[in-house]
């Protein structure tokens, strides 16, 4: 990775603690000597030395964090840098907005919830993940799997003739889950990470892009109910002017327009100016006059109902207990992935970092605040799809390729290409040179991310801060429209860099226009139809699914993903240069280090 910076960029660098090439203190290399000797040895010793894992209690959790500790007070000290700024501003806005809008359904239909809830959740995630965490560039929050989940349980109950008290029941269900989440980090059930790929993440994130979308829709004809004249046509004009402005934003940002820094601006600010700007117009002439609808808010600080903060959960007949345990394994079922996979975007190969995470002891934690949110009666937060990953690559430092003989050379990994693809960087294929030009003279890759705690911490504390009567105010402002404009521009934006779109777009480009390095031009075109047919397979099984009452059960058809791609895919007709092309582990070596390597 190419350590010479332009010097506008050095004022992006972290400007304490070391610096990205530096080595981790030396506790942290102690530990990585410990946790990389597995990989030395002989296959039986290594097989048994994966069994021993497993009955080491609670060995993960230590190990996590005696490598994490000694960078503590350098996640708090290099966010004196710039770049957290814009990225606590994308990511709140990016954050709690679709977290509310996500609730909606489930506050209107079960009248259990409201904007209260989702942001005192979306706090406590915050809080937790960034103040006691491993891995505080993961963002977790009110997420739309588990919405689903709570409203499927919501009128699963309503079709019995004596229900049980609906909080008294998820906090059971949360309660279970938490004690699942506590035994799979004590018994380091973490390290199947290790055969998580980009096969099931790129699967699972093409699902939750079409979520988006979906709910975008649902947004806007859930208005057509409410006889508001022309408030629903006004909601779809806000929503296009949301989508294109964010996107016009966006292609600005990496065209040859403007000075860099102009550019910058625009990457960083563009969706939150969009969305300023889309809830203003609707405050404007005959917008207004058409009444367009806004979110919902409860008074401040105040819970849905006028009832209590602590949920008297323990108050719940004792058949109820027993029935709430199965919905609770379902809810481990999903966060184990839903969360893991969160965390291993952020941590993908493709950013240059250089602190180790922490699966097992962030896992633990999340059982933690899983149980608090059934206490306080409040949606379980989680890791959140798209927005941990845009976390981390809101906080690159982008820097110039070397020169060298006028020539660049500059050699990434498939994942690294994919990423630089996604935020409109040009790169070399292989070892490839290519002549010095105007054009490429300006071309930068990342060379470090910022790597803190503030900025997640920060976002977090904004939503306590919306729960503020003049706040709540201004969120009530905030049209429906514009929300579903922001679904479609977080989703069509995350569909662009995935994995399996990016495949389906390699059959209708113009041979003549693909370069001859191209990796897919390796493989068979009818082995990149079946590995990506299987692909759809189970994005489509686990979509269907989740439009049924049977949507409960989604989370065990994404978690089959994981054996799917283990068991069954190196059994069918692939070369292994074609899986190698086509898969990959998503996130480097030094990152899967917490769970004991790569498959």
């Amino acid at each position: 990775m190419s350590q010479s910076y332009s010097l506008a960029q050095r004022d992006l660098l972290p400007q304490h603690g070391q610096s990205h090439s530096e080595k981790p203190p030396a506790a942290t290399q102690s530990q990585t000597s410990l946790r990389d000797s597995s990989a030395t040895l002989p296959p039986a010793q290594s097989n048994v030395s994966r069994l021993a894992w497993f009955t080491r209690l609670g060995a993960g959790i230590r190990l996590d964090i005696r490598a994490r500790a000694p960078w503590y007070i350098h996640d708090w000290t290099d966010a004196w840098n710039y770049r957290v700024v814009p990225s606590t501003a994308l990511i709140f806005f990016a954050n709690v907005l679709p977290g509310i809008a996500f609730s909606l359904d489930l506050i209107e239909t079960t009248g259990q919830y409201g904007v209260a809830e989702v942001l005192i959740s979306s706090f406590m995630a915050a809080f937790i993940f960034s103040v006691l965490g491993a891995q505080p560039l993961t963002i977790a929050g009110v997420t739309g799997p588990i919405t689903v989940f709570n409203k499927t349980i919501f009128d699963i109950l309503q079709r019995e003739t004596h229900p049980p008290v609906y909080l008294h029941f998820i906090g059971w269900v949360y309660l279970w889950g938490a004690i699942f989440h506590w035994i799979t980090a004590i018994l380091n059930w973490c390290n199947f990470l290790k055969y998580v790929t980009l096969f099931s993440c790129d699967t699972f994130g093409f699902y939750v892009s079409w979520v988006y979308l979906q709910y975008g829709i649902q947004v806007i004809t859930r208005q057509f109910n409410t006889g508001n004249g022309l408030g629903p046509m006004v909601s779809i004009i806000l929503a296009l002017l949301m989508l294109v402005t964010s996107f016009l934003f966006q292609g600005l940002s990496k065209s040859p327009f403007f000075h860099r820094r102009v550019r910058r601006f625009f990457a960083d600010y563009g969706m939150p100016i969009s969305l300023v700007a889309a809830s203003g117009m609707a405050y404007w002439g005959r917008f207004n006059a058409a009444n367009p609808n806004t979110l919902p808010i409860n008074g401040a600080f105040q819970a849905a109902g006028g009832r209590d903060w602590l949920v008297r959960f323990w108050q719940l007949e004792a058949k109820w207990v027993g029935i709430a345990l199965p919905f609770g394994f379902v809810l481990w079922v999903l966060f184990f992935f839903d969360h893991n996979v969160s965390s291993l975007m952020a941590q993908g190969s493709e950013f240059p970092l250089r602190k180790p995470p922490g699966f097992h002891y962030d896992f633990f934690l999340l059982g933690v605040s899983t149980f608090i949110a059934g206490l306080i009666g409040v949606p379980a937060p989680n890791g959140l799809i798209p927005q941990a990953p845009i976390h981390t690559t809101s906080l690159l430092v982008m820097g110039k390729l070397d020169k060298k003989d006028g020539a660049e050379q500059h050699v990434v990994g498939n994942e690294q290409k994919r990423t630089q693809n996604i935020l409109g960087i040009e790169s070399n294929h292989g070892n490839e040179k290519q002549p010095m030009t105007p054009a490429n003279k300006l071309h930068e890759v990342p060379v470090a991310v910022v790597e803190q705690r503030l900025s997640n911490f920060a976002q977090g504390s904004l939503c306590l801060v919306l729960l503020t009567g003049p706040f709540l105010h201004v969120l009530n402002l905030i049209p429906r429209g514009v929300l579903a404009g922001l679904f479609w521009y977080m989703g069509t934006d995350a569909l662009q860099g995935n994995g399996i779109t990016k495949k389906l777009l390699y059959f209708i480009r113009d041979k003549a226009l693909t370069p001859s390095s191209e990796p897919l031009g390796r493989v068979r075109k009818s082995r990149i139809l079946l590995f990506v047919g299987v692909q759809l397979l189970g994005f489509g099984a686990t979509f269907a699914v989740t439009q049924t009452i049977a949507a409960i059960g989604f989370p065990v058809i994404i978690m089959f993903l994981i054996p799917l791609r283990a068991v069954v895919i190196p059994r069918l007709p692939f070369t292994n240069e074609e899986l190698a092309i086509l898969d990959g582990p998503t996130a480097s070596p030094f990152t899967m280090e917490s769970v004991g390597g790569s498959l």
